[in-house]
């Protein structure tokens, strides 16, 4: 499948969400895919081990997850848009390296396709991962720009724009999806860089930074390193990191706002959940509740602001995750205590349907 021909332009193809995954990072210009086998998003791997070589580019499987993530750190040294993915216990291991790319500056392409935990777990999809995306899995002050899909369409279309997000702010970008979208099947529109960002340049343009690795005859040597031990250099440089991620709050945040105009109620939820609350709601309108649902795209940086505006015209919200409770808690901080906040989740795996997320709702109201 030939996704950067014009003929292509518009079409819809039945496509996988993993495959999506893959087709919209090769459309982005992802030079290099590194990767290790784990359930349930081993059909990425064994994508581009197939589609990387047919386009000159690399693919290479690792022996363990450290390693995978060790290798887009080296590719990215290097200028090279690089690529890695797993599912929840791989991107455990992948922390540490991660942390050293957001101290580096680093920018490249983390997918995470959650399975159920906690420990190995089960291989069906979960929600459990958003606090080791969103609040830093590694150690110290990070973030990570992270993008949650909620249909093979996104998941194409959030790939063929990670890699300019990345490069943007010299910054990883992560798709926290999971194994339900990942493994379903939908109409997928194979489209230009253009055609989802409104950006004048084309997905496939090579960027040439003036920080990048790639020999210095001719010019004075670089230097990237996150090691930084003369006194005081290391607080300098984590103030410039935050002015970084206040300037990704103030001009990334992506948020959906579905039948909110009379909402007495809110559901907010991400992903896969977001899908079977949009049900839910449906469900509710049906029955005269006036019910609309926040889906909150960038889970960091997080619509803060777009949920404590609404906190002014609705009664109360209910959070649905797949999962104990966890963007619960950046609900409740951004909401201000205006309205009260309750919780459904199932754990494990566990997905609802739209009778037990509208159930829920008619307990709070």
């Amino acid at each position: 499948m030939k996704t950067n021909d014009k003929s292509n332009k518009n079409r819809k193809v039945p496509m996988q969400g993993n495959i999506a995954l893959c087709e919209g990072a090769i459309a982005g210009g992802c030079d290099a895919y590194y990767g290790y086998p784990i359930t349930p998003q081993n059909e990425v791997a064994s994508y581009m081990s197939k589609k990387m070589p047919e386009s000159g580019r690399i693919f290479l499987q690792s022996e363990s997850e450290l390693s995978a993530i060790n290798m887009v750190f080296g590719s990215a040294l290097a200028g090279k848009r690089a690529m890695t993915s797993s599912s929840s216990p791989g991107i455990s291991l992948m922390q540490e390296t991660i942390s050293y790319l957001c101290g580096c500056e680093l920018p490249c392409v983390i997918a995470n396709i959650q399975r159920g935990g906690p420990g190995l777990g089960n291989i069906a999809g979960s929600q459990a991962d958003y606090f080791q995306s969103v609040k830093g899995g590694g150690h110290g002050d990070y973030r990570m720009i992270t993008l949650a899909p909620a249909g093979v369409q996104e998941m194409y279309d959030f790939a063929l724009v990670s890699f300019k997000l990345a490069e943007k702010y010299r910054n990883p970008v992560m798709i926290l999806s999971d194994g339900y979208t990942g493994q379903m099947m939908e109409p997928v529109e194979l489209k230009s860089y253009d055609s989802v960002a409104g950006d004048s340049a084309a997905g496939q343009e090579k960027y040439l930074p003036d920080w990048v690795l790639d020999g210095c005859k001719g010019r004075e040597p670089r230097k990237i390193r996150s090691l930084i031990m003369e006194e005081g250099a290391l607080e300098k440089h984590n103030y410039k990191l935050a002015r970084k991620y206040q300037n990704i709050r103030e001009n990334e945040v992506l948020v959906d706002l579905d039948r909110m105009d009379d909402a007495e109620v809110a559901i907010v939820a991400f992903g896969i959940a977001a899908r079977v609350a949009k049900s839910a709601v449906d469900i509710a309108r049906d029955a005269g509740i006036r019910a609309g649902i926040i889906r909150p795209i960038t889970l960091w940086p997080f619509p803060e602001k777009e949920i404590f505006s609404i906190t002014q015209k609705i009664k109360k919200i209910l959070v649905a995750e797949m999962n104990m409770g966890q963007m619960v808690e950046d609900v409740r901080l951004a909401s201000g205590g205006l309205v009260p906040v309750k919780f459904i989740g199932r754990p494990g795996g566990g997905i609802f349907t739209p009778e037990e997320i509208y159930e829920h709702l008619k307990k709070i109201i």
